[in-house]
């Protein structure tokens, strides 16, 4: 239960002044569907503006309250044009405050000829007359302005105007309550932080540089406190040690030798499952780095310790292809694995269940189906997950409660994380990192050519299709707007449908998922010959027959999100090749990032560069699930404060008793205010 205390903040945005349906969907656009959300929507920059007594000493472009008497009052000719109040100041210079469309009216009753009003705005020239357009405010003496020097600049969506957002931040303002202090006393005192109350009011009106960083800390904290709680529940819970003799292992015929990086990290794993508490590990590997060997050999090793083993994948197609390639590689082992998806029914989804609560089944595939309340096991000893970004923390620990004891977990992701930010979103887990190819993978062929030249790539399509082999065709990310990248999708693959025919399937984000998986389906099975999607692209689908990937206006990209569909080919024998078509316009860092595109193929150096050249904001690609899961903090602020939240989190835990010491109880409030109270709950039912 969320204390009664942060109540006010947590209801709901209608309950404030002035919100009705109609503000409310552009408040939801910009995810302000709480007084709590309000109170964090931090503006994206101040303006500042200097009280001026005559405009002798103003430049143009620059931001100023000054007194002003309106001497005429004239409209254009057909009312069509602006609206002009010739004003002078305090020496008799003359300006115009200028007024467009409705906003005329308005202007008649603001700006009275003959009396004087303090105005704000931006002086500029239009013609040889200095002018203010639709100024900012507009008050009867200068008391009324002298507060709006410096003035926040929210993000807006459509319907709401900057008045309109600093209306409501000041009543959300209003209801945020006094809280205990959670921070460590010597750690506030270092950075002379403000209390949080304070650290929010001022962030709104840029007054104390140190207010952000509190409320960025603030966010941290809860983070690291919370993946450190659900770390000691882990610890205490009691798991059953696996040891595995190596019987089933031995018989495994893999088709190369395991790199140095698999050797290390199955040693790592074969560590943890030998003991009492339950392993909690992430395997972070490159695209084409070798994971699935990793895991086969992981629940081999729980196989043979007398447990059977689950393997989650989080969608139908990608379960299905990890069934394919374990069964034959696991082949020889004699070892049961079955699949079950969503999609079975009947008597052979009976026929499933049995097998995992009789245990003649060892090893279980399958999307989240797998962990349905229906579904019961004899023995379940390790769950391994694919793609862990798609599962948030409160969906692991759900899967980890279907043993009779808490199973080992293996997470597994293939999107490499700067080491920053491992910390941020996996600072539960022990890592294992494989960064070394498997011999035998042929580097990928980038290349960088102009979108100019895009009949010749279309001729060049043809010749590779006809030779017998696959391509893929990823479409522009198209600003922000998923329907925009679908339109424009759906443009692409009428134009080349025309050409190859049935040759050709497309998928994006909005397909059902049956024509999705269907469309995937005659991809993978080489009936159809070229996938044209955006990017929702499965991560991790395996097509050695696809050799080249195509993907337009590459530069709109960030690099974590190129290098993974690069990764879509160069999956087989034969050589593969990537083409990024560039816009004529690139920006410097668009030029950099294709650069290194076509330098170096390793994930984990371009997650870094990344990091590097846009500063994290989009760190995987904005709309990849991998995206930092702070709202407040920025990667500067991860950066630099990551590491302090961390040992302060670590220090509540082992010395100021946890949750139940006077910080404690007030870090408990912090965990229900940034929505990580998994952490607490863990408390209680672990």
């Amino acid at each position: 239960m969320r204390p009664e205390t942060l109540n006010p903040l947590f209801t709901d945005t209608e309950s404030l002044e002035g919100v009705g349906p109609k503000l409310r969907k552009p408040l939801e656009k910009l995810g302000l569907t709480r007084v709590r959300d309000l109170a964090y929507h931090l503006p994206d920059r101040f303006v500042q503006r200097r009280a001026v007594t005559d405009l002798d000493d103003v430049s143009e472009g620059e931001q100023i309250v000054v007194a002003l008497t309106p001497i005429e009052h004239k409209a254009s000719r057909n009312g069509r044009g602006p609206y002009r109040v010739l004003a002078q100041d305090a020496k008799g210079n003359v300006l115009a405050v200028t007024y467009f469309g409705r906003a005329s009216y308005t202007a008649k009753k603001l700006l009275p000829v003959g009396e004087q009003r303090w105005v704000a705005g931006r002086l500029d020239r239009y013609g040889d007359m200095l002018q203010i357009v639709h100024p900012d405010h507009v008050a009867e003496d200068s008391a009324g302005l002298m507060g709006h020097l410096v003035e926040p600049v929210y993000a807006l969506a459509e319907g709401l105007t900057q008045p309109k957002v600093a209306r409501l931040v000041a009543q959300a303002m209003e209801r945020a309550p006094e809280l205990p202090e959670w921070i460590e006393p010597g750690v506030l005192e270092k950075h002379k932080w403000p209390v949080w109350r304070d650290a929010l009011v001022l962030a709104h009106k840029g007054e104390h540089p140190a207010a952000r960083d509190r409320l960025a800390y603030d966010e941290l904290l809860a983070n690291s406190l919370a993946l450190l709680l659900v770390k000691q529940a882990n610890r205490a819970r009691r798991g059953q040690p696996l040891k595995g003799d190596g019987s089933l292992r031995g018989k495994l015929a893999l088709p190369f030798p395991l790199t140095g990086a698999q050797q290390r990290s199955i040693a790592e794993i074969e560590g943890d499952l030998a003991q009492t508490s339950p392993m909690l590990r992430l395997l972070q590997g490159d695209v084409g780095s070798g994971k699935t060997v990793v895991a086969l050999e992981s629940m081999l090793l729980a196989v043979e310790g007398g447990a059977q083993a689950a393997l989650l994948a989080p969608t139908e197609i990608l379960a299905r292809q990890h069934f394919e390639t374990l069964r034959r590689m696991a082949a020889p082992t004699g070892v049961q694995i079955a699949l079950l998806t969503g999609r079975d029914k009947g008597r052979a989804r009976e026929s499933i269940l049995m097998g995992l609560l009789d245990g003649s089944i060892d090893i279980i595939i399958g999307t989240h189906a797998i962990f349905q309340e229906a579904v019961a096991y004899r023995n379940l000893g390790l769950v391994v997950i694919d793609e862990q970004h798609r599962f948030g923390v409160s969906q692991r620990l759900m899967l980890t409660q279907k043993g009779k004891v808490t199973p080992h977990c293996l997470s597994m992701t293939a999107t490499p994380i700067p080491r920053t930010l491992t910390l941020a979103q996996y600072g539960e887990m022990d890592v294992s990192r494989l960064d070394e190819m498997p011999p035998g993978r042929q580097p990928i062929d980038t290349r960088v050519i102009s979108a100019e030249r895009i009949a010749e790539i279309a001729d060049g399509l043809a010749r590779h299709l006809e030779s017998g082999q696959q391509a893929y065709w990823v479409c522009p990310m198209v600003r922000d707007s998923e329907t925009e990248d679908i339109a424009a999708a759906e443009a692409r693959y009428a134009a080349l449908q025309a050409r190859f025919g049935d040759d050709a399937v497309l998928v994006h984000g909005q397909l059902r998922p049956e024509l999705k998986d269907a469309a995937m389906e005659r991809f993978a099975s080489g009936e159809a010959k070229l996938l044209v999607a955006t990017t929702v692209i499965e991560v991790g689908v395996d097509v050695p027959n696809a050799t080249l990937m195509v993907i337009e206006q590459a530069e709109r990209f960030g690099l974590a999100q190129l290098h993974q569909l690069r990764g879509r080919v160069g999956r087989g024998s034969a050589k593969s090749v990537c083409l990024l078509l560039r816009g004529s316009e690139l920006s410097e860092t668009g030029k950099q990032r294709l650069a290194l595109m076509r330098e170096t193929q390793d994930g984990f150096r371009l997650a870094e560069e990344d990091l590097k050249l846009r500063g994290g904001g989009e760190l995987l690609g904005t709309r990849q699930s991998g995206d930092t899961p702070f709202r407040v903090a920025d990667l500067e602020q991860i950066q630099r404060l990551l590491p302090l939240a961390h040992d302060d989190a670590r220090l509540l835990i082992d010395r100021d008793g946890g949750l139940t010491g006077p910080r404690g109880e007030a870090a408990r409030l912090l965990l229900y205010l940034f929505e990580r109270d998994w952490g607490v709950q863990l408390l209680r039912g672990g």
